[in-house]
């Protein structure tokens, strides 16, 4: 029998009481740890090296570099071993990651991993040491934690930090089992299960509830949910403060339940509308004494849970416009947010990202965003320059005046899978504004994209701006990028990405992402919709000797991971470009009347879906069936799992209910949404057509939109599995739709 403390603790009391204090004593830990001198916490980077590379785990050595104000890590070589040496785990995690790329030639992206390491490593022959000029290098959008992880656990999880740590982030935002501080909050000041059961939505929407866009849809959110994800946040936050990192907790900017006036009748509330489908939600005037309580209770409540690094997102406006541009209004208001946020917590700097100067400036007039930001002190306040590649709000704001900010990369909307990027202003950017005067208190870089898992070669070109002050010479980069992920180079790989680089990564005046594929619009005779939005940012034909060389290229990189999903992703961009001539052939068939031709080529369409299907069925990256799968498995009951499927199903498709305005915002190619949604959907438009032309009669067409929404509402709401594993080879079956396509896809430009 133990004698211990513990063990004498755990039998006098209940195990969940034990559970309980446990839990509170690791938090507080993990609380007090991140307050203390930035330093190495050697285990934790032991361990991540173990994960990433486990067989060589051995060949290294962690060791302390003395604390700077901004990070730094050295790397070399002491007889058999390789030192690494950082000022905390991220520094540490970079020099592994510096020596993986530079000197075994590996890569870790979401979609393609290259470690295939010598047996004997690569001596550093000369100590290597790098600076980085940045202090903050921030990782994640709100929406990043719907679009792409809304059903992630914690291995999951553990994979992303890793990621994040090996690329030099250090100030991610952690909103994960944020719903758990606003349930406490709320039930502590008297509100009942009942009360907030309209108020919690489901959990693919968290990211508009938490910037008080909508509530309750998606619902009705489970207590179980707001329990283990309370317990998964607190195992995030424990990984990345070991690791040395300074998550971004959330505040309280007003967003309260409907039941609130009921509580409260004398509480001063305004109610503002996303105008995108759903209710009002209701927001408690910062003048309301209740709203520096709330806000105090907020922070308390959620530093109990999660301690503190004393960094809090707030955003007061995130697509709603005040109801006034008064200058005196917007600074009284941005005090008292910031109020709510010190009283708790002396120490709080507010962490505002800046899409509201981006995407409503017709509002944001220079008097406006210059009220909103001084009512701040300089020091407790960072922007995030949310979109710095795409327009630098930077720029006309003189720096933002004064504070410190954040020059971030957005690049996907939705986490729609599109070949896209402005590879220019991300190799030049960050070091071009480091440079400029007028960027004044530029403290960081960063990437703010509201989906992950796509198009990799932006997120490590990005990432490789943290440990540098030049630009990226891209011919240079991109040969180099070509053998991490390769592990060969060669004329065909080199001339695929020359033009990668100049068709779909030069980013040309597209305002938001590069061009989709009418295939996931909701069936039309247009070849745009107002979320499907299939301009080019450069000349299809052009695009094709991409896909050439990448096939070329097949014998001598078959064996890459990398390489198979970069020819999986060319081969589809290929047949997804191609869909806009074969829809132009069936339109102008059917208002020329002819029913061969429009049989013909309706159904050729039909079949180029079917077979991207087929192609995109050999890579995990691309399948349906885990999306759904992971949502099923964070429930607990039928009726839980059966919740979140539909939000799951919701989000990628309707985005709300059957009259929607947001459908398609958030499209993905991926097979089994092929075959199974956007075929059969323009298999029934194609129906309503064919009936028109033997009847001689015009389609019906606002009849089409109003039953085909309903089938859609239909399918998020059924249910059936999904393959969760690729099946086939990509290489061979993207060598059969290169045979079968490659010459009618010229000919159609010509």
């Amino acid at each position: 029998m133990c004698p211990c403390s513990m063990c004498l603790f755990m039998k006098k009391y209940s195990i969940n009481y034990c559970f309980k204090f446990i839990t509170a004593i690791l938090v507080i830990s993990a609380f007090c740890n991140s307050n203390l001198l930035a330093q190495v916490n050697i285990p934790a980077s032991r361990a991540l090296i173990k994960r990433i590379i486990p067989q060589h785990a051995t060949d290294f050595v962690v060791e302390q570099l003395k604390p700077a104000d901004k990070d730094a890590f050295e790397i070399e070589s002491h007889g058999s071993k390789i030192i690494l040496r950082g000022n905390n785990g991220v520094s540490v995690a970079s020099a592994l990651y510096n020596y993986l790329t530079n000197y075994t030639h590996c890569q870790v992206t979401w979609n393609g991993v290259n470690l295939n390491l010598p047996q004997k490593l690569p001596s550093v022959k000369h100590l290597i040491h790098k600076n980085t000029p940045y202090q903050y290098r921030y990782y994640l959008n709100y929406c990043t934690f719907n679009y792409s992880m809304s059903w992630w656990g914690w291995d999951r999880w553990q994979k992303e930090i890793d990621w994040m740590a090996l690329h030099g982030i250090n100030m991610p935002p952690a909103l994960t089992g944020q719903e758990y501080t606003w349930y406490r909050v709320y039930k502590d000041m008297g509100f009942s299960d009942g009360d907030l059961k309209g108020f919690f939505c489901g959990p693919a929407y968290f990211s508009w509830f938490w910037m008080g866009n909508l509530d309750g849809w998606g619902g009705p959110l489970p207590v179980s949910w707001m329990e283990n994800h309370r317990d998964l946040q607190q195992q995030i936050l424990r990984r990345e403060r070991d690791l040395g990192m300074k998550p971004v907790l959330q505040s309280f900017t007003g967003h309260v339940p409907a039941s609130f006036q009921k509580r409260f009748p004398s509480s001063q509330l305004k109610k503002t509308n996303w105008n995108n489908g759903f209710a009002d939600t209701y927001i408690l005037d910062t003048k309301d004494p209740l709203f520096a309580e709330i806000g105090r209770k907020f922070i308390e409540t959620q530093t109990r849970l999660y301690g503190t690094d004393h960094l809090y997102s707030a955003d007061t406006f995130n697509e709603n416009e005040p109801p006034t541009n008064d200058t005196t209004y917007l600074s009284a208001l941005s005090a008292r947010v910031y109020q709510g946020m010190s009283n708790a917590d002396p120490k709080a700097i507010w962490v505002m990202q800046g899409w509201l100067f981006y995407n409503d400036r017709k509002f944001w007039n220079q008097p406006q965003v210059k009220a909103l930001l001084n009512a701040v002190p300089d020091d407790r306040m960072i922007i995030l320059d949310l979109a710095a590649e795409i327009q630098p709000v930077w720029k006309r704001t003189e720096a933002f005046y004064g504070k410190r900010w954040i020059w971030n990369m957005l690049h996907n909307f939705g986490g729609n899978i599109v070949l896209f990027g402005r590879m220019n202003e991300v190799a030049n950017g960050p070091a071009s504004a480091f440079a400029d005067p007028g960027s004044k208190r530029l403290s960081g870089i960063g990437l703010t994209m509201e989906a992950i898992e796509q198009n990799p070669v932006l997120y490590e070109l990005m990432t490789d701006n943290i440990w540098r002050d030049k630009p990226i010479n891209l011919d240079e980069w991109l040969k180099q990028y070509q053998l991490n992920r390769y592990g060969h180079v060669n004329k065909y790989t080199l001339q695929a990405w020359d033009v990668l680089r100049k068709t779909v990564y030069s980013g040309g005046s597209i305002i938001r992402d590069g061009s989709e594929s009418i295939i996931t619009g909701r069936p039309t005779l247009d070849s745009n919709t107002v979320w499907t939005r299939t301009t080019f940012n450069y000349k299809p034909k052009d695009f094709l000797p991409a896909w050439d060389a990448i096939i070329k290229a097949i014998p001598t990189c078959r064996g890459s991971d990398g390489f198979q999903y970069d020819l999986t992703d060319i081969t589809r961009q290929a047949l997804a470009n191609y869909v806009l001539p074969i829809q132009s052939k069936w339109v102008n068939a059917y208002r020329q009347k002819n029913i061969s031709d429009f049989k013909k080529y309706s159904s050729e369409y039909l079949q180029l879906i079917s077979d991207m299907d087929a192609l995109l069925r050999t890579r995990k990256d691309f399948l349906l069936g885990p999306w759904l799968a992971d949502a099923r498995n964070q429930g607990t009951t039928k009726a839980e799992k059966d919740i979140y499927e539909q939000n799951a199903r919701d989000l990628i498709t309707l985005w709300g209910d059957a009259d929607s305005p947001l459908h398609e915002y958030s499209c993905r190619q991926w097979s089994g949404l092929l075959n199974d949604f956007y075929k059969p959907r323009w298999a029934q438009f194609f129906a309503l057509l064919e009936d028109a032309l033997k009847s001689g009669k015009e389609a019906n067409f606002k009849g089409f939109d109003k039953s085909i929404s309903q089938w859609e509402w239909k399918w998020v709401n059924s249910h059936k599995n999904y393959p969760v594993q690729a099946s086939g080879n990509s290489i061979i079956m993207a060598k059969a739709i290169y045979n079968k396509y490659r010459k009618l896809i010229g000919a159609a430009y010509e």
